[in-house]
This record gives structure tokens, sequence and C-alpha cells, in this order.
């Protein structure tokens, strides 16, 4: 099948980081986080332009000075389950931290979306960053960082074990002999592992596309041989071409080197493209949204991958404080990357804000044109496979889907009818065989022996 472009929105309601007044847009309710039409809209809309998935992030620790869409929104499997009954072929992929969930709840609990959306769901694998949950789940410490990658890891593992419990010739339903269930294709996992006991089997069946999709982000080590050994879909950031594809390399040959086919590992960046009829009025569109930044919020903003630590308390134009170890437990790579930056430049801490929250030139700005051709260029010198567009004004992700994708869909860079009623399907990733039935097959006749 030639190589198309896949499609996530990733909807944000009331704005996410760095979006701390997109509430007060006109389009934007002021409860579209919270909305449940909201989120059915913008599916629809997204289902129209024939995306890959929708994408639901969460976190489960706020401060007062967290952006206006963590405040107040609603749980992932909940919402999706919502919008599933409301939409036929798009992806439905939630955030589930494997920090502060147990397998057999989270594996239930996506298996049961994926029986309710007919083959659609995803599961966003994540190592909870914020320390701070923690005390919301009646620990006094976060767990350091290799626990997390460590149970992250097991996590999936205990979860794609269980949802194999049963085979997919496992429900005979036969009226005439009474039988219900055949035992012999009912399997438990007797899980025994550092992290985690688990028993089973998961009382719920496979759906037909067999398991969840996996996705994952992480940008450290620990991050990236993760999603090497488990994600199918890869979220990212990719600020520069020669960025992406640099990340691109690494994770498809990460991948290989673990005895998977990278293909199977789609790469997908978050993306916020700006779009007006020209390249210059987009571009002071840009402008304009830089400059009305609160300097306040982004201050309060810039403490959370340090465990949301209180910047306030120094003086701005001093040299970046010595942080010693902080933010170790939390968001490391950012952490360090920060440290390093401020250290090597001799940055205050003014300076050491605007660089890393500046509006950069963003590449994907302009006319639809200029856009479109962009992300082509992207596309076919490998720095992703797809992309994931953040959604919170509506007429603007509308010039998105129907400005922008007609011309990349006229040059074959996108699809214009769904391939599948899966997600599997559309992503174009194979259905996992249940390891029991294959087991089961693989047993061989013995040969006759010659005389």
């Amino acid at each position: 099948m030639t190589r198309q472009l896949k499609l996530g929105a990733v909807l944000m309601g009331v704005g996410g980081p760095g979006q701390h007044d997109s509430w007060k847009h006109p389009e934007i309710p002021g409860d579209a986080s919270i909305d449940i039409r909201w989120y059915i809209e913008r599916a629809r809309q997204a289902e129209a332009a024939k995306f890959d998935l929708i994408f639901i992030v969460d976190s489960q620790f706020i401060t007062p000075d967290s952006p206006p869409h963590y405040l107040n929104r609603l749980e992932p499997l909940t919402l999706l389950s919502a919008v599933a009954v409301s939409t036929t072929h798009i992806g439905l992929v939630g955030t589930l931290t494997t920090s502060y969930n147990t397998p057999f709840n989270v594996a239930r609990r996506l298996a049961s979306l994926d029986l309710i959306s007919g083959g659609r769901a995803g599961w966003n694998v994540v190592a909870t960053g914020d320390g701070g949950t923690a005390g919301n789940y009646s620990r006094d410490e976060h767990y350091d960082y290799a626990t997390r990658y460590g149970r992250a890891l097991e996590h999936v593992r205990v979860c794609q074990g269980l949802w194999d419990s049963y085979e997919d010739d496992a429900f005979p339903r036969d009226l005439a002999t009474g039988v219900f269930v055949d035992p012999s294709r009912q399997h438990q996992l007797h899980h025994q592992g550092e992290y985690f006991s688990v028993v089973g089997p998961l009382n719920i069946s496979r759906s037909k596309q067999g398991q969840p999709v996996i996705f994952q982000a992480g940008d450290s080590d620990e991050g990236r041989d993760l999603g090497a050994s488990i994600g199918e879909g890869i979220f990212t950031h990719a600020p520069t071409l020669e960025a992406g594809q640099a990340f691109y390399r690494d994770i498809k040959a990460r991948a290989a080197a673990k005895g998977r086919n990278p293909d199977h590992v789609l790469v997908l960046p978050g993306i916020s493209p700006v779009i007006a009829d020209t390249d210059e009025q987009a571009r002071e569109q840009e402008e304009a949204t830089r400059l009305g930044k609160d300097f306040a919020k982004t201050l309060a903003q810039f403490g959370r991958p340090f465990g949301w630590h209180d910047f306030s308390r120094y003086d701005l134009d001093a040299p970046f404080p010595d942080l010693g170890t902080l933010g170790d437990t939390s968001f490391r790579t950012q952490a360090n990357n920060i440290k390093a930056v401020a250290r090597d430049n001799g940055y205050t801490l003014r300076q050491t804000v605007e660089h890393f929250t500046r509006a950069r030139r963003a590449p994907f700005v302009g006319s639809p044109l200029t856009v479109a051709t962009e992300i082509e260029r992207w596309f076919t010198e490998r720095a992703f496979d797809g992309l994931n567009v953040h959604v919170t004004v509506p007429s603007e992700f509308t010039r998105f889907t129907d400005e922008v994708l007609p011309i990349l869909r006229e040059r074959g860079v996108v699809r214009s009818e769904y391939e599948a009623d899966t997600l599997r399907g559309n992503l174009g990733l194979p259905i996992p065989q249940n390891v029991h039935t294959v087991a089961r097959q693989d047993v061989r006749v013995p040969e006759p022996v010659l005389h």
C-alpha cells in the first residue's frame, strides 16, 4: 500500500500549555473542556476529513497556574466512550498513566472502549512526570525515573497478556449444545513481575482489531527505548525538519534493533498550524499571538518540568538559579536541557524563560498552499509518518481540513476515503495474533519414522 500521511486531532478544549487565553475566543465555549457536545462536534469534523484518530491528553495533578484545559476536563476513556457511539471510523486515543494505575483495570477499561467502538481504541502510555500526582494516590513521594519506566514496560506487557485471555473462538454461544464458552480457549496469565502480580484472566474478549493500538511519547533515552519496545505510534515534537529526521531515524533504528518492523512504528509529532490567505498574514497572526502572552503566566508554567517549582521567588535579571537535582523525578530531560542552555549561555532567569517560550518561526505557517507544501516536504523527507493537529478554535481547524487537506489529497499524500473501520486498519498496522492460538497452531505433528 502506498505510504500516506496519518492524521490525528488533539482536542484541547479551552486551551493547553501556552494557550492561557484561548478560552476567551468567541468560538470556544467557556466550558468546552467538560462539554461532550464540543468533543463530538470536533470528532465528527475530523472524521469527515478522514482523520485517523482523535487524541485526548491527560494528567492528574494541577495547580492554580495550570492551563485552563487542565483545570477542568473530562476523564479520557469516559469521554471517548461517548464519542465512540457518535462516530464510525475515527480512532479514539486516550492517555492513561502506568505510574498510578493497575494493569488489570487499565486493560479492562481499554478493552471495553475497543468493543464499544468496534475496534478503534488506542492507549497513550505515559510514565507520569508531574510529581505532585503522588499525593493524590496515597504516596509520599513520586516514583524515581528508573521505576517509572520499569513499571511502564511491565504494565504494558501485562495488559497485552490480559488482552489475550480469550482466543477469538472462545465463545461458541451454541444453543443446540448449550455451550456458551469453550474453557480451553480461556487463559489465565499468572504474571509475577518486579512491579505487578496479576493472575487473570481478563473478563472481556478481544475486539475485531485484536488489541488497542499502543502510543507513547518520551524524548529521554528511557522514553525512546520504551517507545521502540512497545509503541505503535510515537507522539513527539519536531521543531525543525532536521530534528524531525534525526528523531525519526533514531526511533526506527531502535525498533529494528529490538526485532520489530520499523514500518509498524509511526512517528507523529504535534503541530499548531497557522493558516491565512497569504504567508504574510499568517506570520502577522503568529506574531500577534506571541506578543499577547502574559509573562507571569508563562513564568508559572515554566516551573512544570521542575515539579511546578515557583520561579517568581527569584530576581528575573539575576543569573539562572542553581537548582541542583530539581526536576530529576519530574520531566528530567526537559529540566536538564533548560539548566544546560542557561548555564552554557550565561542566561538570566528572564532570558532563559524567553529562550524556551518565545514563539519561534514555526514551520507550518502560511497560506494553505504553503502549509500543504511544507507538510508534504517533511513527510517525503522522512521527518514523520503523520501529524497530530492541535485543535481549539473550530474555524482555524476548518481552514486546515477544508483548505490544506484538499491540496494534499490531490497530491496523493492523504486518503480520500477510509480503508477500514478499525484504528489498526486505517493506520496500516497488523492485528496482533493471540499468543495462545499461535502456540496451539504451532504444535507440530511428529514426522513418521522411516524404516
